[in-house]
């Protein structure tokens, strides 16, 4: 991480989709700084990623100037010198907010005043800090960053506005002094003092409803854009770090054959390096260089001329259209539940196996995958409130934008892991949901759906699921909960993916548990062993017998979603809720008495008894 010449911390590749990208806060210990948008990055330092589906479907949300995914710049060297090039690789961030505060003496001012001085720390970059060179109170008192900040809905965000704040306005120019009444650290006992007027608030004004009283209107900043724009939204007071300052929107899509023929596929994967290329003496160098980085496996096992045969087939205009606009779920389903699924590519292989012990009537069939890799692409954020599932912008909160202007690149990640995909009967399934106990639950939902969309003041019909969804989302929260327990992989480590869709042109009815992760807890082998019949089964077996008492019933079995506005029905964090890295869905759209029979619903279930 750099700002102007100093390197000021480190974070991972990955974090820089999930936690730390552009226009979000970066907490180090001594000092905040704002990640800025892509367009003060090097994209040279940023490896691209090839995914021909995702690209797509970011060029549908974005636009269609978007050519590239790109992994985030990252250290190629443990422990570079950090005066030379590779030591300054990384983003560049801008320290925020702006206003800091002194340890001893309490004094309030932006960095750049003149009253601060940075200390940087090349050899040891998380011990860069402010120094109060003139403090009263001590010699070199440390200054710490003002930890009350402005957001709104809209995505801005901006520096509590303090003069505003102690002086309504009015001409005084003195400085300000941040100091404590009382033994505890409560709002109501932390206060700001003008040394000039003496004018003095207690920070408690600035939450609730006293906020609106005190704090000015929205100014439209960007920060990390150094942009402003108008804006009619109520600004909200929110601490330094915390959690709903900055949520990413992202996609993601599983790698999955999209040609019939495998080197149609490397040569598609492998597009960047194959583009403009002129003959096959050309060719064989590149085609040495990949197999050297191992940029591109697999394609070792195919010749020159091969390979140039594909790469003019291509160029030619003549490959298959590997995907609409939009459809991300589809192919996969496609791919995971043809006859003959890809059992030997590069990215992604499997091998199906017979249906879990005991569950014959519902199951069709189980697919291990013993490779796959996931894809992500960061589009956007919002702030104050979360991005819904949904690839409607009207359907959640503004989404603002990563970079000044149209971008041609997206920050996006590659993750590899191994997974179970278990393919449900449909006819079951349609015989299920087509029950008077079924469609009774899924009323209530939909009342508590309705109730949580209108309190956001959104369309409150849209966008509710299927009752198969909810019944196929929770039976993968309850086998993720499971699978943790006997694979010793960390629960958050696991992931789902949900086929739901009740079409009957198109009909889905099946879940994907599958690790992806940065590192190697993605890949240690032992999720896919618990995805044989008997195996599998008894998971089944426990997870249902775990989830028909939860330890909160009868409160669980017996809540509302409809009297609350809440999106759950029978679930709860002892039973049924995961990591929410791990669900699609925020722990939504949740409900055990359309999996197992609970102590208020025994007739909506879609087993019976555990094991049945």
């Amino acid at each position: 991480m750099s700002t102007n010449n100093y390197v000021v911390g480190q974070v991972r590749p990955s974090q820089l989709l999930w936690a730390y990208g552009p226009g979000s806060i970066i907490d180090l210990p001594n000092l905040s700084v704002v990640t800025m948008g892509l367009n003060k990055w090097d994209p040279n330092r940023c490896p691209p990623v090839e995914e021909a589906r995702l690209l797509a479907e970011v060029k549908r949300v974005l636009g269609p100037q978007v050519q590239r995914l790109r992994i985030p710049p990252f250290l190629k060297e443990d422990r570079p010198d950090p005066y030379s090039a590779e030591g300054r690789v990384g983003v560049p961030v801008s320290p925020f907010p702006r206003w800091l505060r002194c340890i001893k003496c309490g004094l309030l001012a932006e960095y750049d005043s003149g009253l601060f001085e940075i200390q940087p720390n090349q050899y040891r970059p998380e011990r860069t800090h402010f120094l109060h060179t003139n403090c009263d109170k001590g010699k070199h008192a440390d200054a710490v960053p003002a930890r009350f900040l402005l957001a709104c809905r809209n995505g801005h965000l901006d520096d509590f506005p303090w003069n505003w704040f102690i002086h309504g306005g009015t001409d005084c120019k003195g400085t300000f002094r941040f100091f404590e009444r009382g033994a505890s650290l409560q709002t109501e006992n932390l206060w700001v003092k003008c040394d000039t007027c003496g004018n003095a608030r207690s920070l408690v004004h600035a939450f609730g409803k006293d906020a609106a009283d005190n704090l000015p209107g929205c100014r439209g900043r960007h920060p990390h854009l150094d942009s402003y724009e108008d804006c009619t939204q109520e600004p909200r007071t929110i601490l330094l770090g915390a959690t709903n300052s900055w949520f990413p929107v992202t996609l993601s899509v599983l790698a999955i054959p999209l040609e019939k023929n495998q080197l149609s596929q490397l040569v598609l994967d492998g597009w960047e390096h194959f583009a403009d290329v002129e003959d096959e003496a050309e060719l064989k160098g590149i085609v040495k260089t990949l197999v050297r980085t191992s940029a591109l496996p697999g394609i070792d096992k195919w010749d020159i001329p091969s390979i140039w045969q594909a790469i003019q087939h291509r160029s030619s205009g003549k490959a298959i259209e590997v995907v609409s606009e939009g459809d991300i779920k589809g192919p996969e389903w496609e791919v995971l539940t043809s006859q003959n699924p890809p059992s030997d590519w590069p990215h992604f292989m499997s091998t199906g196996v017979a249906a879990p012990t005991g569950y014959e009537p519902e199951v069709k069939r189980v697919l291990l995958l013993e490779r796959l890799r996931e894809v992500n692409a960061l589009v956007g954020y919002t702030r104050v409130e979360a991005p819904e599932e949904t690839s409607d912008p009207d359907e959640r909160p503004p989404m603002a934008d990563l970079t000044r202007g149209a971008t041609e690149w997206v920050p996006a990640n590659e993750v590899h892991g191994e997974g179970i995909f278990i393919e449900f009967k449909e006819s079951v399934i349609q015989l299920w949901e087509n029950g008077a106990h079924v469609a009774e639950r899924d009323k209530t939902l939909f009342a508590g759906h309705q109730g949580w969309r209108n309190a956001r003041l959104l369309e409150p019909d849209a966008g509710f699921p299927p009752s198969r969804y909810t019944m196929l989302h929770t039976i993968a929260h309850l086998l993720i909960r499971e699978l943790a327990l006997e694979c010793g992989y960390n629960a958050a480590s696991i992931r789902e993916r949900v086929y739901a869709c009740s079409d009957p042109q198109s009909p889905m009815a099946g879940i994907l548990l599958y690790t992806a992760a940065a590192d190697s807890d993605g890949t240690l082998g032992g999720l896919i062993d618990l995805g044989t019949p008997d195996f599998l089964g008894r998971l089944l077996d426990q997870a249902l017998e775990r989830a028909s008492i939860c330890s909160s019933d009868p409160l669980c079995a017996e809540h509302d979603p409809s009297k609350d506005r809440s999106l759950h029905a029978a679930a709860c964090h002892s039973c049924t809720f995961v990591s929410e890295t791990s669900c699609e869905r925020g722990n939504r759209y949740l409900d055990r008495a359309l999996v197992i029979a609970t102590l208020t619903d025994s007739e909506a279930s879609l087993f019976r008894d555990p094991g049945a």
